[in-house]
């Protein structure tokens, strides 16, 4: 699977360092909760929850049939190219 953004900004404006963190802690750690997560990533549960509204907008988690919250990829590859004026 690929997603992609259109430009390096709106890349760091979706993977900001707190949802960097939440993906990292959520990388083979297979279906949890939001209030899981949080605890993982010490953190409080409504701002998680808010995180993990904008990866999932991204592509970037998805949801299992019970609704628990996971990261579907067995790796994360960021790329972009910065050309010259």
């Amino acid at each position: 699977a690929r997603i992609g953004f259109a430009t390096p900004e709106l890349l760091w404006q979706v993977l900001t360092a707190k949802r960097w963190e939440l993906l990292k802690v959520l990388c083979g750690a297979g279906p949890v909760s939001i209030r899981e997560a949080a605890r993982r990533v010490e953190r409080d549960v409504k701002a998680v929850h808010g995180d993990v509204t904008a990866l999932l907008g991204a592509g970037l988690l998805g949801r299992n049939a019970d609704g628990r919250i996971e990261f579907p990829f067995d790796a994360v590859k960021v790329e972009f190219m910065l050309h010259a004026a």
